[in-house]
Order: structure tokens, then sequence, then C-alpha cells
């Protein structure tokens, strides 16, 4: 059985589109992760200013003891 050299020319093609698909689909998702990354680093960095924040401020004063105890 002889297989035609179109149909493998043409199945070749379908292929070459079909990478060049995913390609652009990977691209895509890796700027998305980028992205995603960058949210999370920005996330943490606010974190560990408040927690700096909360460190560093005066104790709250102390609350009056309720009369006729």
């Amino acid at each position: 059985m002889a297989i035609e050299v179109e149909s493998l020319r043409g199945e070749r093609e379908r292929m070459k589109e079909t990478l060049r698909e995913l390609e652009t689909e990977q691209r895509r998702l890796e700027a998305e992760l980028k992205g995603l990354r960058q949210r999370e680093i920005q996330t943490k960095r606010m974190i560990e200013a408040l927690t700096t924040l909360i460190d560093d401020a005066p104790p709250p004063p102390p609350k009056p003891a309720a009369e006729g105890a």
C-alpha cells in the first residue's frame, strides 16, 4: 500500500498549523502567568508592609474598669 506524497504534505501542513496555534496559546498563557505572579508579589509586599505597621503600632490604651463592680 503506497502512501501518497500529497497526502503526507497535507498532513504536515495541518500539523504545522496546529503547532502555531499551540505556540500562540502558550505565549498567551505565559503572559497571563506573569501577570498573576506580579499580583502575587505585590500582595505579599502589601502583607509585609501591613505586618510592619501592626508590629510598630503603639499598644492600645487600657480600657477603663467598669464602675460598681
